[in-house]
């Protein structure tokens, strides 16, 4: 796919080389209270990168679970030093400085930056039936083919009546037979005064009716052929009239909307057999670093692999159709390879964004003529990602660091906005929580910190008047293990918490951004298959 231009001038330009783009596709839930990774369990053993037994990469924020206070730009994403990230001042064409420090992207700005780069692509509209668009998302407004009901329908079981009662007991004469009116039969005869006629749910009303009994309401006199209501008669009771809830050519979604199981019911029953929707999303994972292991146990300085078992669930979470990850160890010009070659929407690289001996990502980005859009962000964890453009219309790339918290902070923090807008839907609304216990921030940067919600188990006493974690309101708790090299906390909650520059007192509220399986949007097979 070549995708449309995006409207944003890169921080560096190499020379472009163009290159064949062939195709390398390969193939809330609550925590329980025994989780033990909440403050109010008091702090567990801090696990260093090795303790942990799982992909580090050390970047500068590592810790021993805590956040590290340096400045952004320092070391590298691999393992500790005294190098740093990309300067954005140097000319261009020229590969990524070792050793020296640019200036980070505030937290906000990155993210509203990914947002608009999603947007700005051309955009491109698929038709799917029905059976095949859970997940998507609608291209263009859903409006109406017809008038809902089509029909003036009975709304419960009972009898039809026309004109005040008793009424007599109508059958064949009124078209209903033994059994009455029933569903899917086209219309019956006009309903004389004085008679009622058995009638099904969603059966069609006969002309004259004055409204619906229900079976519950009506005593029939057998003996008399008659029929009581039980209760008044109001005109037009339990009749569900043409057009009740819209008239053929109403909106009834706007383009933008996922498409969920309740989306496919409603175009069903508004005539629609297709739906014209955004494709998802084509994402290439690609996976850096010699001293992964895909099986066993860490052994001779090699650490299993965390995030490619991780990515891909992640991002099809998120609504994208994910490749198989590519893993590439530390090879520069398998790297080059990979991201001349990609036809996928977006790649997201694991580790190498920093200055490291071996951290390709910088250097090779430059050879080929990507544009830099952001280059470190200030977060903790996670500041050394990036967003590139890829030349000549390529994809984007997010390069997300090797430690696997500072990796879930880019995916939040660059790839959720960025997919979000190449997949047409609407920007997510933020909502803000109070949090139950203090929060230590950095000195300069956003935090994003690991936290459960939970209902009324906080102290009413721990938040100011009127903004209080009390019995009965929702809060969330932080949780421990929440260095960048971890993934204990993560694991444990359903949101991460936003948390400014010098931290948050309890009883604050802070912005709340919702893990992908914390609630029902997007809509995916599963949300994970």
């Amino acid at each position: 796919m070549v995708a449309g231009h995006s409207s944003y001038e890169p921080r560096f330009v190499a020379q472009s080389q163009p290159q064949a783009r062939a195709s390398v596709q390969s193939s809330r839930q609550t925590v329980g209270q025994s989780s033990g990774l909440s403050a109010e369990h008091g702090p567990g053993p801090s696990l260093g990168a090795e303790g942990s037994g799982v992909s580090s990469r050390q970047s500068s924020d590592r810790s021993s679970g805590q956040s590290d206070d340096r400045s952004p730009g320092q070391g590298s994403d691999r393992k500790p030093g005294n190098g740093s990230g990309h300067d954005s001042g140097r000319s261009s064409g020229q590969a990524p400085a070792r050793g020296r420090r640019g200036q980070a992207t505030a937290w906000r700005e990155a993210r509203a930056l990914a947002a608009r780069a999603g947007r700005a692509v051309a955009p491109r509209t698929e038709r799917l039936s029905l059976d095949s668009a859970l997940g998507h998302v609608l291209a263009e407004p859903l409006a109406a083919l017809t008038d809902l009901p089509s029909f003036d329908t009975s709304a419960m079981d009972g009898w039809v009546v026309a004109g005040p009662g008793p009424w007599a007991l109508g059958r064949s004469e009124s078209g209903g037979g033994e059994l009455g009116i029933l569903a899917g039969h086209s219309a019956p005869a006009p309903l004389p005064d004085g008679e009622g006629v058995r009638i099904a749910t969603g059966a069609r009303i006969p002309a004259n009716a004055t409204a619906v009994i229900r079976s519950e309401h009506a005593h029939v006199d057998e003996a008399r052929g008659l029929l009581y209501a039980q209760r008044q008669v109001v005109p037009g009771q339990d009749i569900r009239p043409r057009g009740q809830e819209c008239r053929s050519g109403d909106q009834l979604l706007p383009a933008g909307t996922v498409v969920t199981p309740a989306v496919l019911g409603l175009s069903a029953a508004a005539g629609y057999d297709e739906l014209v929707t955004v494709p998802r999303p084509r994402v290439d994972v690609l996976v850096l670093g010699d001293e992964l292991l895909t099986a066993g146990l860490p052994h001779d300085g090699l650490i299993r692999d965390a995030l490619g078992p991780m990515i891909g669930p992640w991002l099809r979470a998120l609504g994208a159709e994910v490749s198989a990850p590519g893993r590439l160890g530390d090879d520069a010009e398998a790297l080059r390879h990979a991201l001349t070659t990609s036809d996928a929407d977006l790649v997201i690289t694991t580790g190498g964004t920093a200055a490291g001996p071996v951290d390709h990502v910088h250097p090779v980005l430059a050879e080929i003529g990507a544009g830099l859009l952001v280059d470190g962000v200030a977060v903790r964890p996670g500041h050394p990602m990036l967003l590139a453009r890829l030349p000549s219309g390529g994809p984007y790339l997010v390069g997300l660091p090797g430690n696997p918290l500072a990796a879930v902070s880019g995916l939040l923090t660059l790839a959720e906005p960025l997919l979000r807008g190449l997949a047409g839907r609407a920007p997510e609304e933020p909502y803000r929580v109070v949090v139950r216990d203090e929060v230590h921030g950095h000195p300069h940067d956003t935090r994003l910190v690991p936290v459960v919600h939970r209902v009324g188990s906080a102290k009413a006493a721990d938040s100011p008047a009127g903004n209080g974690a009390g019995a009965g309101v929702e809060h969330v708790v932080p949780l421990h293990y929440n260095g960048p090299a971890m993934l204990r906390g993560i694991a444990a909650a359903d949101g991460l918490a936003v948390v400014p520059p010098g931290g948050v007192r309890s009883g604050t509220e802070v912005e709340i951004l919702d893990l992908p399986w914390a609630s029902a949007m997007p809509w995916t097979e599963g949300c994970f298959t």
